[in-house]
């Protein structure tokens, strides 16, 4: 300290920590012509000694006029070290001794509670780092730390200083080579979410200055800041969304340039900034993807499911141009042929596909069936375990959002889903699994049997072949418990059956039951489950021409058969006689006294039917063209023989005999088989409406308990006396 004051005059010291700032800039000036003189004449001891008392006595004082003099005198002694600054600032990196040498107490004095003491913090610093130039690197992080912190000072006259000398530090990094980009990105790293929007800008401006520099790699460290970017797409300031997208618009134009990219860590924050909330940032993470989605190649594999997870959402986005680039990354990801042995998790892709069949949009939904579809069919061997049953190994977790799917209200989702259905039951037992999975599915929701049953019966038997559908069908209904639902179902499954243009051919092959073997086998593989509905079985023998049979099932029903519901389908029965499916029945009318069984058959109908309805004018409008002509000798010919082949017993059960078989069909048997399944449903209906009714009463006299006073029985309780009643 002594060698300090021998050398810098006491007037000076004074002056250095005047209150006026022009007294301390002649004494800085001094200082600085005392140490060039002491540089000249090599005295480094005095030289120490000048700082040191620079450091301790002025910079770390407790006096905010001593801190201001310290400051500007420590730059003046670094003008006036010129040549030996660069020597002095070695020394203390070397020995680490921060206190005292001159940059230290310069760069503490950036968080100085006067905004004076921050702004002369500031000068100091630009000409001390104007004398040092390149060697003024070792302290960068410190700078840089410290000037991030200025770029957002409340005082505007120091924001104004920390530019100046953030301007020449970018200068002095940008023509060195002691630059260390590797110890900079974790400092900037730290602070690439910060909020503040001056802290947003000065932190943009680093970037963009040191990706301008050839020599630092900034590309190769993307990942480490491309967040925080993204981030200030969606700031309130229009110069930093503008600032943050162009630094992005560069490195992406970089990235298509490079033959090396680090795509997977980036890709998996761009998959969360694809849902940002803001438009465009949304835009251009969707943008990015599909950049990444065309170059990325073998790096990308991995990152396809989180890939895919946000593109789908996208697809149905509000806006339009996001859509547009969602629908083109998408396709181009689906069209990439990439294999499970190169990292692609057909698993993981299912289950986004499956979680996105939930959205809400409808575009999305249909492209997450596209999806489960191609990788059905491109990966069926991946998706496959080849257990006993054959069964998929993800249709335990799939299977049940694809059947809720069916109650989709897009019409196109439905369809879809059906496809996705016919292609999992290639199998067998994933076939019937399907059917029994849909069976279950119309009886837990009356709605989607009544809204979309046809269109889904018809689609499947397109995808899967009718008569396999069919006869699946029927197997499962002959063991329904739910007799309700089993008839009203095979109504359904009857009127789909009469009417669908998809199910001609079966009803082609019905028409052959009599002279057929396939027709014969197809016809009775329905027989039992129609049998659940006497309209339905009546409308199959009408089909299958088997007119005789008809006329029994007929005659075979009671007064209880008789309902509501019966004569509704009946209703529907004698409009569709008249529609050209049945037009071969209508011409066999020709020849009434060869078709006497259809004859009587639709007579019986007509007896069924109430003479006011209009079912009932129809079909007698239809029966009074039947020509008379041909009666007088075909039907006493047929009748003789009908009297030779049957006889009817007092208690008016059709016996046939063996000889009345049609095709090796025994429609005696069949017909004791339609009789016992009516009759479990007269038992059924008997016992819902016992219960219904054993309910309603238990819920009166509950009523009326509720009513009756509590506590022992009164005497207003008790059932009046013979002598207590009035009247006669």
């Amino acid at each position: 300290m002594a060698d300090a004051l021998s050398a810098i005059p006491a007037a000076v010291l004074r002056n250095l920590a005047d209150k006026l700032y022009e007294k301390r800039k002649n004494a800085a000036l001094e200082v600085e012509g005392i140490v060039k003189q002491l540089t000249a004449a090599g005295d480094h001891d005095k030289i120490t000694a000048v700082i040191n008392l620079l450091t301790h006595e002025f910079a770390y004082s407790a006096q905010a006029n001593h801190r201001k003099g310290g400051l500007i005198g420590l730059a003046a002694a670094t003008v006036g070290l010129s040549a030996e600054a660069a020597q002095h600032l070695e020394v203390w990196v070397n020995l680490l001794v921060y206190q005292s040498q001159i940059v230290p107490p310069v760069i503490n004095s950036f968080s100085d509670q006067d905004s004076r003491v921050r702004y002369y913090a500031c000068e100091a610093l630009y000409n001390i780092a104007k004398v040092v130039r390149g060697e003024f690197i070792v302290h960068f992080n410190k700078i840089f730390d410290a000037l991030c912190k200025l770029s957002a000072d409340s005082d505007p006259n120091v924001q104004s200083a920390a530019h100046l000398l953030d301007r020449l530090v970018k200068d002095i990094v940008t023509e060195s080579d002691q630059f260390s980009i590797e110890e900079f990105i974790p400092l900037l790293r730290e602070r690439m979410n910060v909020l503040n929007p001056y802290v947003r800008q000065f932190l943009v401006g680093w970037i963009t200055v040191l990706d301008s520099v050839p020599d630092i790699d900034m590309l190769g460290f993307l990942p480490d800041f491309l967040d925080g970017l993204f981030n200030m797409l969606s700031d309130s300031s229009l110069e930093i969304r503008q600032q943050a997208d162009s630094a992005l618009s560069e490195f992406l134009h970089e990235i298509k340039n490079s033959p090396s990219v680090d795509y997977g860590r980036m890709a998996e924050i761009l998959v969360q900034r694809a849902s940002s909330p803001d438009e465009f940032t949304r835009w251009t993470a969707i943008t990015w993807i599909n950049e990444f989605v065309k170059l990325g190649g073998d790096q990308l594999v991995p990152y396809y499911a989180d890939i895919l997870g946000a593109i789908l959402p996208c697809i149905a986005d509000k806006e339009e141009k996001i859509r547009v680039v969602a629908r083109e990354t998408n396709d181009e990801l689906r069209a990439i042929k990439a294999d499970p042995a190169e990292g692609f998790d057909v698993g993981a892709i299912l289950s986004i596909a499956k979680r996105q069949l939930s959205s809400e949009y409808e575009a999305t939904r249909i492209e997450s069936l596209h999806w489960i579809s191609a990788l059905l069919n491109r990966h069926r061997s991946e998706v496959t375990l080849n257990h006993q049953n054959t069964c998929l190994s993800f249709l335990n977790d799939i299977f049940d959002t694809l059947l809720k799917a069916l109650s989709d209200p897009s019409d196109q989702v439905v369809l879809l889903v059906l496809e996705v259905h016919a292609c999992i039951a290639e199998d067998q037992h994933n076939f019937r699994q399907l059917v029994v999975f849909l069976v279950h599915k119309f009886r837990t929701d009356n709605a989607l049997l009544e809204r979309r049953g046809a269109l889904i019966i018809r689609r499947l038997c397109v995808l899967l072949n009718a008569e396999r559908v069919y006869r699946e069908l029927s197997k499962i209904l002959e063991g329904e418990a739910d007799l309700d639902f089993a008839s009203t179902l095979v109504q359904a499954l009857n009127l789909i059956l009469l009417t669908s243009s998809e199910l001609g051919d079966l009803r082609d092959l019905l028409k052959l039951s009599l002279v057929n073997a396939s027709g014969k086998d197809f016809f009775l593989s329905l027989y039992t489950s129609w049998s659940h509905s006497s309209m339905a079985i009546i409308s199959l023998c009408l089909l299958a021409q088997a007119y005789q049979h008809t006329s029994f099932v007929i005659q075979s029903l009671t007064e209880e058969d008789i309902n509501v519901r019966f004569l509704v389908q009946l209703d529907k029965l004698i409009h569709l006689l008249e529609t050209p499916i049945f037009a071969y029945l209508r011409l066999q009318l020709l020849e009434p006294g060869r078709y006497i069984w259809l004859l009587k058959a639709l007579y019986g109908l007509l007896m069924l039917l109430p003479q006011q309805s209009a079912a009932f004018k129809i079909l007698r409008t239809r029966l009074k063209t039947v020509p008379s002509y041909s009666f007088n000798t075909e039907q006493v010919t047929f009748a003789s023989s009908s009297i030779q082949t049957m006889h009817i017993s007092e208690d008016g059960n059709v016996n046939e005999d063996p000889g009345n078989e049609h095709n090796g069909i025994n429609f005696a048997s069949w017909l004791r088989t339609f009789k016992q399944i009516q009759q479990q449903h007269r038992v059924y209906l008997k016992s819902q409406a016992s219960s219904q009714s054993s309910s309603i009463s238990s819920k009166v006299v509950e009523v009326k308990k509720s009513k009756q006073p509590k506590g022992p029985l009164g005497v207003a309780d008790r059932p009046p006396s013979r002598l207590s009643r009035k009247g006669p």
